[in-house]
């Protein structure tokens, strides 16, 4: 056989390419239903496999994208809100899916930014709202500028999916449970060299005389296409005068130092503009309104807080709804964001329950999504911008309380739990750092590690035990998982750079 070698793009590595035609390619064989053995999981196993030959990506342009993120949702929050979901319906919880994990394309992303190998939600956000990489700690400009520098900012800022989504004439939406002008959201509509600066009263003087503006003002000055259509999250008080008190708390009063109120300024924009802060006005709001709802001061409430609220709050889901609704009326399409900010903020409490919980809420939101759209027209992507640091351990018997005790089945049937070489008991779920660290400063180690009973456990407010003591827990540095259904879904599959899932999104929609 003759071969030529040619040089390749590796230093002293060549490739060698055959000069004789290349073999005809074998033909797959068309894939027939499998027929039933009686044997649940071998034919489970073989439908898998036969579901997957048969499946086919849409390969028309998308329509509409929908970008989901759930904010340090990584896979071990994933595994374990699969549990809990499973097991909140009386099962046992492991075989139970989450509403994304039924998607036909997966993959994983890199969350590392371009100065931090474990990372924070606005460089990661960033990267896929824009298609680069860039720092920590800033929103939507790129790494040339340094963190806080208002002038090296201005002249880095990058386009983002949904800025160019407007330039296209689509329409677009942001939805959060954090507060809007957070790290996540502001991403989308934003460019801050600072994301600490959601108001304008949280920014030095020399950063506004620089002609910076903070992030609340740039979602209602925002001038591409014909602004963002719909904003539905907390954050309420950045919008409102520092004088002005909270529609919902009269004991609080807004953050701007500048008394302008925002959420005014949106309704004044005309006649199809308006504003919400209760699930009434929310409820009530007609879905062909450009429409800011702002639910909370600050963030939302956590979803097993949320029927507590006084003034009522929507769900993710909820909001997901109203936001595609208005948003389908635009024959063109359009470009929605969607975020369980909270999930993050419950793991950085080391609390497990509210985690789950809100990652519970946000799969809800994925398949109310999926309900209303058609997978042949519209891209849905979800993932996570960053890790935690929850670890799931422990050898626990299939079915177990996932928020509880690793536990076995004992000869007589019982549950019991397993003890460590310290002779306690221990949870399924921990931390590796945070505010349950058992080396805490005011920590009491006289008897040893605290043993966890299961009415400790059992409380909402119980946070996992964890090891290295930390005000708040911590980011992981992990990969995190991606998930796509619909139009340019199959090209997320591998290990992925975080960026690339921008570009996946603005191919789709031809940007």
């Amino acid at each position: 056989m003759l071969k030529k070698c040619v040089l390749s793009a590796l230093p002293f590595l060549a490739a060698c390419a055959s000069l004789e035609p290349p073999a005809a390619p074998v033909a797959k064989a068309t894939a027939t239903p499998p027929s039933a053995t009686g044997d649940a999981w071998f034919d489970a196993g073989r439908t898998a496999v036969y579901e997957r030959k048969i499946r086919k990506a849409p390969t028309r342009k998308a329509k509409n994208v929908i970008f989901f993120i759930g904010d340090g949702m990584d896979i071990n929050t994933v595994t374990a809100a699969r549990i809990y979901d499973g097991q909140t319906r009386g099962e046992s919880g492991e075989e139970n899916n989450l509403a994304f994990e039924t998607f036909p394309y997966t993959a994983f992303s890199k969350t590392y930014t371009t100065d931090f190998q474990v990372a924070d939600s606005a460089g990661t956000a960033s990267a896929m709202t824009t298609g680069v990489k860039t720092r920590s700690g800033v929103i939507a400009i790129r790494e040339k500028a340094s963190r806080g520098d208002c002038s090296a900012a201005l002249k880095n800022a990058v386009d983002t999916i949904l800025e160019k989504a407007e330039d296209a004439g689509l329409s677009t939406g942001v939805v959060s449970t954090a507060e809007i002008t957070h790290a996540t959201p502001a991403a989308t509509y934003a460019h801050s060299a600072e994301r600490g600066w959601g108001v304008d009263s949280a920014m030095p003087d020399a950063a506004k005389q620089a002609g910076c503006s903070d992030i609340a003002r740039q979602l209602v000055e925002f001038e591409r296409g014909d602004g963002v259509d719909i904003a539905l999250g907390g954050g309420r008080a950045h919008f409102l005068p520092a004088d002005d008190a909270d529609p919902e708390y009269p004991e609080k009063t807004g953050a701007r130092a500048d008394g302008r109120n925002l959420a005014a300024e949106w309704q004044a924009k005309s006649p199809d503009h308006a504003f919400v802060w209760n699930r009434a006005d929310f409820d009530a709001a007609s879905a062909d309104k450009k429409l800011l709802g702002l639910f909370e001061p600050g963030h939302m409430q956590f979803e097993a807080d949320r029927p507590d609220d006084g003034a009522g709050e929507p769900s993710l889901a909820d909001m997901t709804a109203k936001a595609i609704s208005a948003l389908s009326a635009n024959d063109d399409g359009y470009f929605l964001l969607v975020e369980a900010g909270r999930i993050d903020h419950a793991h950085h409490g080391g609390n497990a329950f509210r985690a789950l919980k809100d990652t519970q809420a946000y799969s809800e939101a994925v398949k109310t999504a999926r309900g209303l759209t058609n997978e042949n027209d519209t891209l849905i992507i979800v993932t996570a911008d960053h890790g935690h640091t929850m670890a799931i351990a422990g050898y626990a018997r299939r079915g177990a309380d996932i928020l509880g005790l690793s536990v076995y089945r004992d000869e007589h049937g019982a549950d019991t739990p397993i003890k460590a070489t310290d002779e306690k008991p221990y949870t399924t779920l921990g931390y590796m750092n945070g505010p349950g660290s058992l080396f805490a400063p005011d920590a009491d180690l006289d008897e040893g590690r605290p043993a966890p009973d299961q009415s400790d456990v059992s409380d909402k407010n119980y946070r996992q035990q964890a090891l290295v003591p930390t005000y708040s827990e911590t980011h992981g540095g992990q990969d995190v998982p991606v998930y796509a259904s619909g139009p340019n879904a199959d090209l997320v599959s591998g290990v992925l750079e975080q960026n690339v899932i921008y570009h996946i999104m603005a191919d789709a929609l031809g940007l």
